[in-house]
Order: structure tokens, then sequence, then C-alpha cells
């Protein structure tokens, strides 16, 4: 056996045993396990929502209505974040974790303001995202409501649904309303009846150039909706002290 040949030799068992040595894709002995190799603490800055593996959103136990986005977590780390600005990557990742949603569209003047024209998706009965066929004036593109405290993944597992700070359907929040000023609340009860609507957290201003417009839509953001004083719905887009009938 030549020196070359042991050299040779020597090289190629210490990549092996380094765990360099990949076939078919798959790493050697001393490669990371796929554990650490899929998830990471938090998603880089330009990182692609609609790039996340399968095997990382796999992963995530609970999803957060935001003013102005969905945040999808594991544990306390965040997976991956879609914009409402953006409704094929919202609905896109919905679909990947939760399975086939029931559909409903509405055409063009079919529910009036109220109701804007897009695809509606609804997940377990649970999350309900609108995807509106054009933007609203806020600039969103999706109007988003979760109903329950928890969904199913498609994987068989329990994808907790909340608010900001953690308010989920099913809270009571008596000292949040209590404690609120009178410009994030609203009260919606009648006769004996209470019920009301918080601000959680506020979100965008409308776009609008007109300025009554603008007045007439009160303060944007991510609210609860209350039965008494416990939660029955988290909405986004859902502003306070909006002058409009709906």
């Amino acid at each position: 056996m030549t020196f070359r040949t042991v050299l040779a030799l020597s090289a190629a068992v210490l990549a092996f045993s380094a765990g360099t040595v990949v076939a078919d894709g798959v790493g050697g002995p001393g490669a990371l396990p796929a554990s650490a190799a899929e998830v990471s603490s938090e998603p880089s800055q330009h990182e692609d929502p609609a790039r996340v593996p399968t095997a990382k959103l796999k992963r995530v136990d609970s999803i957060e209505l935001d003013a102005e986005s969905l945040v999808f977590r594991r544990g306390g780390k965040t997976v991956v974040e879609s914009s409402m600005r953006d409704s094929r990557t919202t609905v896109s990742l919905l679909n990947r974790l939760l399975g086939t949603p029931s559909r409903t569209q509405t055409a063009e003047g079919d529910g009036g303001a109220c109701f804007p024209s897009g695809t509606t998706y609804t997940w377990g009965g649970a999350i309900r995202v609108a995807a509106l066929s054009t933007p609203a004036p806020a600039g969103n593109a999706v109007e988003i409501r979760v109903l329950r405290d928890a969904v199913d993944s498609r994987f068989g597992d329990d994808v907790e649904l909340t608010g900001p700070d953690g308010v989920q359907v099913g809270d009571d929040i008596h000292r949040a309303i209590t404690d609120a000023p009178k410009s994030q609340r609203v009260s919606l009860g009648s006769d004996d009846t209470e019920a009301w609507q918080l601000l959680l957290e506020p979100g965008w201003a409308s776009d609008g150039d007109d300025d009554a417009s603008s007045q007439d839509s009160g303060t944007n953001g991510v609210s609860a909706l209350t039965d008494d004083t416990t939660v029955t719905v988290l909405g986004s887009p859902m502003p306070v002290h909006s002058q409009r009938s709906c």
C-alpha cells in the first residue's frame, strides 16, 4: 500500500467519524438530529413565511392573534409570523397546520359593507379568516375571528388560540374591562344584559384620505367581545368607537 493510499484512507475515516459524509441527503453518525436542525429560536428577519418547512410548522402549539398579524409559536419561541396584509400566506399557513377548512364565498355587493366580498375559511369552528377580494380601508387583506380557545391540527395535536397577553375565549376579563380607559372599551349590553368590546392592542391606522371616513372608523386593532365579562370572540381588525353601522 502506497503512502498516498494510506493518506486517502485516513482522510476518509476522519470525515466519516466527524459526520461530514452524506449519502442520498442523509447525514452520517455525527450529523445533528432532525429536531436540532429543524427548530430555531427565532426566524430570520428576512425569512419568507410561505417557505417555512412543514417539519418546523408542525411543532407549532399556539397561535396568537395580534392587531396586525398571526404569530405561530412553539412554547415561547416564534416559529413564523404572517401579516394580515397578506391573505394568501395567512390562509396557506393555516391550511398547512390545521388542514382543509370549510369555505364560503361572498360576491361583490352580496353582503353590503358589513360583509366584504371574498372567501371565508373556517377551521374546526375555532378560527375564521375572511380573505378580502380587495384590501380594506385600513390596508388589511384579511379579517380574523377566533371563536374557541383551541383547535386540532392536521397532525393530531391541540393548538392553543390566544389574543395579546394570552387572553383566550372563555376567560373572564372583568378586571381588564374595569381598568381600561373609556377610549378602549364599548358597552354592547342592553337592559339587564352586559356585554363589552375591549380593545386589547391597537393596530394600524386607516390608509384612507377621507378625514371623515378616518374619524368614523374608530381605533383599529384586536378586540375581545364578551358575554357579561367572559370572552366569546377575539377579532382583528375590530375597531372600538366606530361610528359606522358595522
